[in-house]
């Protein structure tokens, strides 16, 4: 009994410590290659999708496309970041900073198919609301991460919002909503990554 208190007292100290350090997972690079395929997709979408109010598969097809891209390779930097750690802190903190993100994907692909199925009439609120989505899960991981990201979940927040009041009618969908939401906060989210964390590795390592 004595042994299984100690565990859970020794569990309970590694999460703490897991809470209390930076998450380093994300990378700018990363981040930056999610912001670059936004702006492609907002340049390929007036091409792909003439009009996504008529082709709605079209235009959840694309940016739904942008999204597991980005999921992808935000993954991949993720498993790379923690190769040979161990069941260590990394991957403690890896663990926390996806179980922090993950509920705002599921809300976001809820939202979509619940649009999509039941409710296509509005489908156009879907790019403001994908921010808004977006931006209460960096809220939620932002803790494990420098606090500049703040005002990164506060720009994917301004963007849904202006979203939903001013792109309506004629211009809705118009893809520089999701390029300046999405490509925009994903560059800033990589330069403040950069600033924060990785430049101050370099300046380390060189002195």
């Amino acid at each position: 009994m004595q042994l299984d208190d100690a565990l859970r007292q020794i569990s309970d100290i590694r999460h703490q410590m897991a809470r209390s350090e930076v998450f380093r997972g994300y990378r700018s690079v990363t981040v930056g290659v999610s912001g670059v395929l936004g702006l492609l997709a907002a340049g390929v979408q007036p091409r792909w999708v003439a009009s996504p109010a008529i082709e709605l598969d079209r235009y959840l097809g694309l940016w739904l496309s942008v999204a597991a891209a980005s999921a992808i390779v935000a993954g991949a930097e993720m498993l790379w970041s923690q190769r040979g750690a161990g069941p260590g802190l990394v991957r403690e903190r890896t663990l926390l900073a996806v179980e922090q993100f993950l509920p705002s994907v599921v809300v976001g692909a809820l939202l979509t198919l619940v649009i999509y199925r039941a409710a296509a009439q509005v489908a156009w609120m879907l790019p403001g609301l994908w921010a808004l989505v977006y931006g209460l899960g960096v809220f939620a991981s932002y803790r494990l991460l420098p606090a500049q990201v703040f005002w990164v979940g506060s720009y994917y927040v301004l963007c849904g919002c202006g979203c939903l009041v001013w792109v309506q009618g004629d211009n809705a969908f118009s893809p520089w909503q999701m390029g300046i939401s999405f490509g925009g906060g994903q560059a800033l989210g990589a330069a403040i990554l950069y600033w924060t964390l990785e430049r101050t590795d370099v300046s380390s390592s060189l002195d």
